[in-house]
């Protein structure tokens, strides 16, 4: 069921739009209204999926009207209602954000393919949001404790800047969480965010994972291939665990990040590239650089911003809001009813060293979710951890 608001001084043209929508789909709800003034009082008290408006109104006209539905935030797509002489403004409304416009007197096949057209494009808009929304719930940092206060106030005045930012901690503690979290908050939000674990690639291959090749570039290269700094042109590369990539790779890296353009393996020519880059590890690279295993000159252009995220165990108040979040999550995940956690079992977590963190911990909830009785108590933990 979709409700249409069709606001319109005169009476006539109401009843001929109501007749035309009514006969066309049985699942339109109409509503009309006889003024501006008396369409804005509707708008606030109803959730409209369209607005049919009038240009020319009393009270209030269409242009105001419109301009009411944007200084309230009220998403709908909106159609105006044009007379002859109305054509110019109609068009500069659709500057202002309507979705079309109609002229008097309706033509029966342009308004339906309209409101047709309008509520489709409005329900995939409404779609997207609520994907949007669903991803930065994916990426949503939990936490009351100062360490994490100061981190979400960090990221606020970081986020929309080119700064780059390296990002420490142990593992499990949440650096990607940090990393995303950096890019959505950012103007490249809609651009790609790349990640590589340094880690996890073999030291011979790291190179033409993050700057690609040519074909013929090495025995197994049988054909052209961009590198991660290409793929996230425009967005953001996150580097996680930096401090296991070989010194070969750290002085290409380097260069890139001076001079904002990569060679492929085995190609002289340039590639420009406009790429912000986030780092994170769990080393010390300060040790490191002492120990001729990190360039400091590399550990400059990386360290412009420092984030250090706590341990939990450094942030062990925050352990009733993780339970319930997870305990929430999870269930959600797995499509089953979320249990509820005694006050003496979350005490129960909170005596544990927690040495994988915010990971282990996650781990810990799940088993408990699955294992756990429907009320988790301090035996479950006892059983289970």
């Amino acid at each position: 069921m979709s409700k249409l608001l069709i606001a319109e001084d005169e009476a006539s043209i109401r009843r001929v739009l109501t007749k035309i929508l009514t006969e066309e789909d049985q699942s339109f709800e109409i509503i009309e209204a006889e003024d501006g003034e008396q369409a804005c009082k509707i708008l606030e008290s109803e959730s409209i999926d369209l607005l049919l408006c009038d240009i020319k109104m009393p009270k209030k006209d269409g242009v105001e009207v419109l301009q009411f539905i944007k200084s309230n935030s009220i998403d709908l797509p909106v159609i105006m209602i044009s007379g002859h002489g109305d054509i110019d403004t109609a068009v500069e409304t659709m500057r202002q954000g309507a979705f079309d416009y109609i002229s008097k007197p309706p033509d029966l096949n342009r308004l339906l393919n309209a409101v047709r057209i309008a509520l489709k494009h409005d329900q995939l808009h409404k779609e997207n949001k609520t994907l949007k929304k669903k991803v930065s719930k994916t990426y949503e940092m939990i936490g009351e404790a100062s360490a994490i206060a100061e981190i979400k106030s960090m990221i606020d005045k970081v986020a929309p800047t080119a700064a780059r930012v390296l990002i420490t901690g142990e593992n499990g503690t949440g650096k990607e969480l940090v990393a995303h979290w950096l890019h959505e908050k950012s103007e490249r939000n809609k651009k790609p965010f790349i990640e590589v674990n340094c880690a996890a690639i073999p030291s011979e291959l790291i190179e033409s994972e993050l700057f690609g090749h040519v074909k013929g570039a090495f025995t197994s290269a049988n054909k052209d291939r961009a590198g991660k700094f290409e793929a996230a042109n425009g967005g953001t590369l996150f580097l996680d665990e930096i401090g296991d990539m070989s010194l070969q790779a750290q002085a290409k890296v380097l260069r890139a990040l001076q001079e904002q353009k990569i060679q492929r393996i085995g190609s002289d020519k340039d590639v420009k590239v406009d790429v912000r880059v986030i780092a994170a590890t769990n080393k010390n690279l300060k040790e490191e650089i002492k120990a001729s295993k990190f360039r400091e000159d590399l550990y400059h252009r990386l360290a412009v911003i420092l984030i250090k995220v706590p341990s939990l165990k450094e942030r062990i108040v925050d352990v009733d809001l993780l339970a319930n979040h997870f305990l929430s999550l999870i269930a959600r995940e797995q499509g089953i009813k979320p249990k509820s956690i005694t006050k003496d079992a979350l005490e129960e977590l909170k005596q544990h060293d927690w040495p994988g963190n915010i990971r282990e911990f996650r781990n810990v909830i799940e088993r408990l979710t699955i294992l756990g009785k429907s009320t988790i108590d301090a035996e479950d933990i006892k059983t289970y951890l």
